[in-house]
């Protein structure tokens, strides 16, 4: 194994630990006691963001259920190097949070985005209720004014104006200072939980460490789709948009055959380039939430990051390489689901021929066979077209799922491991009686 490889590798299988994550924790609440600060959820919102728009909605009722006091702050939006694609990223949020609010029963009408004006107005409007008891309640007002383009641009008093800049100033300022870049997070002694997604892990959290009654369930909990065990879904196309180096692929992977099992949905598999082989940008916080944040998605659903190889550059395109001779033989899927077992589990350095035989042979591949159907095959156009479908969906991340056909003329995209139970009802609402 290369030394930078060896080097990469060692630094996300530390990241991705259960130790770290511990270690963040006692490192967090060590601070706090020497501080003399009670334990506290601090929540950062941000006033043109859908997720902090859904998850203020919630705020109130964690208040209500947990012994331990929720702080909110007002933050400004992520610079656009955390933005993925900062062209489409706002269109994207969007479409997600809103495909997403009722099965967190929640709500979001969005007429069209906020004006920098109306943004203004929105954060005037709350500056001053930062440390109020209705804070929810008029943030949850001001989001629905807001994103129905009905929020009053009356004048304000200068001094009003001067509060809430200090409010930004200070919720970003805590925001970096604790290490991360987001609206809608929650953060609790040395971790942070990204909106309604991750409320559910958060509470989980407040229930053990003692600040809820033993008996207490999350208030919310991950949505529920319709079950398509039994449904015929074969006229129904799902693109799966994977990436052999993405830990949030690795850990919703085996969530995705079962859910093609389970509705007999016709699959097209669409793997793309990773995104920082793309040019996608990721400063080192997104990178180290990414990698922190998939482990504990991992180990919630049963699919925990192991010992992790992860090679960049020219390895990644030789296993493309293959992964296209392995699809001509129609056995891409298995190639794929062997290739992110070995690379993010079982760490076999893919890196090597050694350790790509290893991964055809765990599939049931014919090493030679799919090497001499590789040389016949142009995987950077293959993989090129994967790319334009995707970007043509509004979508750069992984993995990411396009659903089309039934009784939907038109197609449904969304990205994520955590929207898995919104691809199931996606497939379930079109399937034809």
């Amino acid at each position: 194994m290369q030394l930078q490889t060896r080097i990469r590798s060692a630094a996300a299988g530390f990241l991705s630990s259960k130790a770290f994550a511990d270690l963040l924790r006692r490192i967090a609440r060590g601070k706090r006691a020497l501080t003399g600060k009670p334990p506290t959820v601090h929540y950062f919102h941000q006033v043109n963001d859908p997720y902090s728009h859904l998850a203020v909605q919630k705020l109130d009722a964690l208040r209500q259920q947990y012994t331990l006091p929720f702080i909110a702050h007002l933050v400004s939006e992520s610079a656009d190097a955390f933005k993925g694609s900062a062209e489409h990223f706002a269109h994207w949020a969007q479409h997600d949070a809103s495909a997403i609010a009722s099965g967190y029963a929640t709500t979001l009408n969005i007429v069209g985005t906020p004006t920098a004006e109306q943004i203004h107005m929105a954060n005037l409007r709350l500056g001053a209720l930062i440390d109020n008891d209705t804070f929810a309640a008029e943030a949850t007002a001001v989001g629905t004014e807001l994103w129905e383009h009905s929020i009053s641009l009356d004048a304000v008093e200068a001094a009003r104006t001067i509060e809430t800049h200090n409010a930004l100033a200070t919720g970003n300022a805590l925001r970096k200072q604790l290490g991360h870049y987001a609206g809608a997070m929650f953060y609790f002694d040395g971790e942070w939980y990204w909106g309604v997604d991750r409320l559910h892990l958060l509470e989980r959290r407040l229930i053990d460490e003692g600040y809820a009654s033993a008996k207490a369930t999350p208030t919310v909990p991950p949505p529920r789709a319709t079950n398509t065990a039994g449904f015929n879904a074969e006229q129904i196309t799902l693109e799966y948009f994977p990436s052999l180096r993405s830990p949030y692929t690795a850990v919703g992977h085996q969530r995705v055959l079962a859910l093609i099992e389970r509705s007999g949905v016709s699959v097209k598999l669409r793997p793309v380039m990773p995104m920082l082989m793309r040019g996608v940008p990721a400063p080192p916080a997104k990178q180290r939430y990414i990698i922190t944040d998939a482990a504990r998605e991992g180990r919630f659903h049963g699919a925990p990051l192991g010992r992790i190889v992860d090679p960049f550059g020219d390895p990644v395109k030789a296993a493309f390489n293959l992964y296209a001779g392995a699809e001509a033989l129609h056995q891409g899927m298995d190639f794929v689901t062997a290739y992110l077992s070995a690379a993010w589990q079982q760490g076999i350095d893919i890196a090597t021929t050694k350790g790509l035989q290893q991964v055809a042979h765990n599939a049931g591949i014919d090493w030679q066979a799919m090497i001499d159907a590789a040389a016949q095959t142009d995987w950077q156009t293959l993989l090129d077209e994967n790319l334009k479908a995707l970007t043509h969906a509004n979508l750069w991340g992984v993995p990411s799922f396009r659903v089309s056909g039934g009784d939907n003329p038109e197609p449904f995209a969304c990205w994520g491991q955590d929207r898995i139970w919104r691809v199931e009802e996606e497939i379930a609402k079109r399937i034809t009686e």
